[in-house]
């Protein structure tokens, strides 16, 4: 199954790198969430997309988004990848792919695992979702726009 634009998001509880827990449904309560679905934590392109984020982290925070990273990495590399490149933002852990399952997430050429953002507003509705491996950078760009939109919706 995958999850297209208007879907409810699927709710997931998963280990952060620092080892508590991840519920979706309570950021939701927050913020909008930007749950970006990532190969492997310190490989060129996931590390490129990951300081993309962290370089634009503040403007996603001004725009009422929280950004979530997550691969089937273990909490440990994740702290190490968070460490060595500062990024502000949660990674978590989906050791075994449920989530990645749970959402549809494409694998590229059937070896690797995809590379998939999906913009999700408070109501835990899916917004945007935008998929492609080679652009890791493009992410960002995609999600804050969307981002943007959302809170130029809300406002009265």
């Amino acid at each position: 199954m995958s999850i297209k634009i208007g879907d409810k998001a699927p709710d997931f509880t998963l280990p952060r790198q620092d080892g508590t827990l991840v519920h979706l449904k309570e950021l939701l309560q927050k913020s909008a969430v930007v749950l970006y679905f990532y190969p492997k934590d310190d490989t060129p392109g996931c590390t490129k997309e990951a300081c993309s984020f962290r370089d634009s982290y503040e403007s996603f925070k001004e725009a009422g988004a929280e950004v979530v990273g997550i691969s089937s990495q273990s909490e440990a590399s994740h702290q190490a990848f968070a460490a060595k490149y500062r990024l502000p933002f949660t990674l978590v852990s989906d050791a075994g792919g449920k989530v990645r399952s749970e959402y549809g997430v494409p694998s590229t050429l059937g070896l690797l695992p995809g590379r998939v953002t999906y913009v999700i507003d408070r109501s835990g509705t899916v917004r945007h979702i935008f998929n492609s491996q080679l652009n890791a950078t493009r992410h960002v760009t995609e999600a804050l726009n969307i981002v943007k939109q959302l809170v130029g919706a809300a406002a009265p």
